[in-house]
């Protein structure tokens, strides 16, 4: 068993907020967010859905819609 992310069980901060924003809106994926945090990828995905923050890369283009 592996161990637990360095802030498991505590609460976010403004800091963490602050962090998660900015990475998000780098298109960082969400499991490098998640290390860099000290958080697992799920505790960042669900806090990001409570915080409102899309965790979406803005990079890409939607199925269908390449020109050929």
């Amino acid at each position: 068993m592996s161990k637990p992310p360095r802030n498991h069980g505590k609460t976010w901060t403004s800091s963490d907020n602050k962090a998660l924003k900015q990475l998000a809106s780098q298109n960082t994926p969400t499991r490098v967010i998640g290390l860099k945090i000290g958080r697992t990828a799920d505790a960042v995905q669900s806090h990001a859905s409570e915080i409102g923050v899309s965790l979406k890369p803005t990079n890409q283009s939607p199925y269908g819609t390449k020109k050929k």
